[in-house]
């Protein structure tokens, strides 16, 4: 296994800033989630490590070799693009034997790599059917097992799930981490699906604007985004703009923190789940505003009053609590200030 390093790694697109000093360093065995919104460069820098863009600053190692210039053909990684990209006349067996057949590997080596390939991505009754008699995941599968075959060092994969329905992607995600894990291999995984990175990846590089502006463990990035960026991108935080009085934030008598040094005004970040609702008197007083249903969730849309302001945001209860609250219904609300995270308000 090898892992690998991007040093202070930039590119640009005319006058587009795609990668901006970008230092990253992935551990061997290890999958890293980029996530991002659309252009937020975690595609470009993806491309960078496989050769298929060459950064005007900065250096990209796989191990202990630098392949800041290399070719694409001279890296040791697989690629698993978004459009599978599978040779339509040819078989899956034949698919996944390719790579090894460019390689003139002995017959026997590439019938039993093949063979072990077909076993981990559970494709025995499809083998031998070509890519348009078999259904997206399957093709999708297919093309994770082509791009192990040559057994890389490292695994790219460019939002290999986006084209497929949530049922198929939620568990082809769960897929794709067992496999990796099966085959211990260094791994690099982009998608614009907090959900699918959170699900997946070892550490998540939150992305923006060509810049990583958090890179931490899931459970890290979900409970304590360190960036304004990161708190407003993962969780489907609440964010309400709020004054800061006598050094303190707060919604009424539903939470009080404390400021950041020296800010007037602050956005103020918090999970639906943290927001604690009551029936009965306790807390601050808000009223259903609407309901949206979620399925095992329903979505609680919440107007209050605080300091002369209305505040709207919202709570998810499971469905069947929320089922005796109505739209206009008056409830009171409190929010653990621990989970409260605040930044200044830039104007």
């Amino acid at each position: 296994m090898s892992g690998v390093v991007l040093r202070n790694v930039s590119k640009r697109f005319g006058a587009v800033q795609a990668l901006d000093g970008v230092s990253l360093e992935v551990a061997p065995g290890e999958l890293v989630a980029l996530l991002g919104p659309s252009g937020c460069g975690k595609t470009t820098l993806l491309r960078s490590v496989a050769g298929l863009e060459r950064p005007e600053q900065g250096q990209i190692l796989v191990g202990d070799r630098d392949v800041t210039l290399a070719p694409t053909r001279e890296r040791p990684i697989g690629m698993v693009f978004q459009s599978y990209a599978l040779f339509p006349n040819m078989t899956v067996r034949e698919n996944i034997a390719f790579p090894l057949m460019v390689r003139k590997r002995p017959r026997a080596q590439i019938e039993r790599r093949v063979a072990e390939l077909i076993e981990l991505v559970h494709l025995h009754e499809q083998a031998d059917r070509y890519p348009h008699q078999i259904s997206g995941g399957q093709q999708q599968r297919a093309a994770l097992a082509r791009a192990l075959a040559p057994d890389p060092e490292v695994l790219l994969l460019d939002e290999p799930l986006s084209a497929l329905d949530a049922l198929v992607r939620a568990r082809l995600r769960d897929e794709i981490r067992r496999i990796q894990q099966a085959v211990k291999t260094t791994a690099i995984y982009v998608t614009h699906d907090q959900a699918e990175a959170m699900a997946i990846a070892d550490r998540v590089a939150v992305m923006n604007q060509g810049r990583v502006e958090q890179l931490a463990p899931p459970i890290e990035i979900y409970e304590a985004p360190s960036t304004r960026f990161s708190a407003a991108f993962v969780g489907s935080r609440n964010a309400l703009e709020l004054p800061v009085q006598d050094g303190q934030v707060r919604l009424g008598s539903a939470f009080s923190v404390a400021a950041p040094a020296g800010s007037r005004a602050v956005l103020a970040f918090f999970r639906p789940e943290d927001v604690e609702l009551r029936l009965e008197p306790g807390g601050h007083p808000a009223r259903v505003e609407a309901k949206t249903f979620h399925g095992s969730v329903t979505r609680l849309h919440l107007t209050t009053e605080a300091d002369g302001r209305t505040a709207r945001l919202y709570t998810d209860l499971p469905s069947r609590q929320a089922l005796s609250l109505e739209t206009g219904s008056d409830v009171w609300i409190r929010v653990d200030p621990a989970t409260v995270r605040v930044f200044p308000l830039e104007k």
